[in-house]
């Protein structure tokens, strides 16, 4: 018998970016890696109006919870969990983080990520960034947190939406040390 592998938290925020995580979900359940899904309220706002739901996004998970559901196991530091992301990561969420809120599921797992020494990687979405949440960002960074804003690699020479959120997809899965084939490496001098 195979040993269980920990899941990768996914928490969904209400930010701008849901096709991002749509692409991440399905490139984990290729990669087969176990995946534990909180999306917020914002989240599945957010999801409803680029992406048509939170429904196809939770099938592609192996376990769901809700965000206000503060007793899930995820909530606790003996959950093993290979760390989390927070795809995409509202500049509310971002603040929360940074002042220590655990009023969510979303902002409580990610404290246990942290206090359990795990890697925790954020796609914040907002432009232009105002000078709070810079000092927020500027926090988070401090503490280990890993910030991945969603910036497309212009030398890919995207033609999509989905090639944009396959690089920002790929560079997250980096951080995890998951193998895919989402981007070319950058090359000087190749077309």
């Amino acid at each position: 018998m195979a040993p269980v592998r920990p899941p990768l938290v996914i928490g969904v925020s209400g930010a701008s970016g849901a096709p991002i995580a749509v692409r991440l979900l399905a490139a984990l359940r290729r990669a087969r890696v176990p995946v534990t899904l909180v999306v917020s309220d914002g989240g599945r706002k957010v999801l409803a109006a680029e992406d048509g739901g939170a429904e196809p996004l939770e099938r592609l998970a192996t376990t769901v919870y809700a965000d206000s559901d503060l007793a899930a196991p995820i909530a606790s530091g003996t959950q093993p969990t290979r760390g989390m992301a927070i795809v995409p990561c509202s500049a509310n969420t971002v603040a929360r983080l940074a002042l220590g809120l655990g009023d969510s599921l979303i902002a409580r797992a990610a404290h246990v990520t942290l206090k359990e020494h795990r890697k925790l990687v954020i796609v914040p979405r907002e432009t232009p960034v105002p000078t709070v949440m810079l000092r927020h960002l500027t926090t988070l960074s401090e503490l280990g947190v890993v910030v991945l804003p969603p910036t497309p690699a212009y030398y890919l020479k995207p033609t999509s939406i989905d090639d944009v959120s396959d690089y920002v997809v790929g560079k997250l899965l980096d951080q995890f040390a998951i193998r895919h084939r989402l981007y070319r490496p950058w090359s000087p001098g190749a077309r």
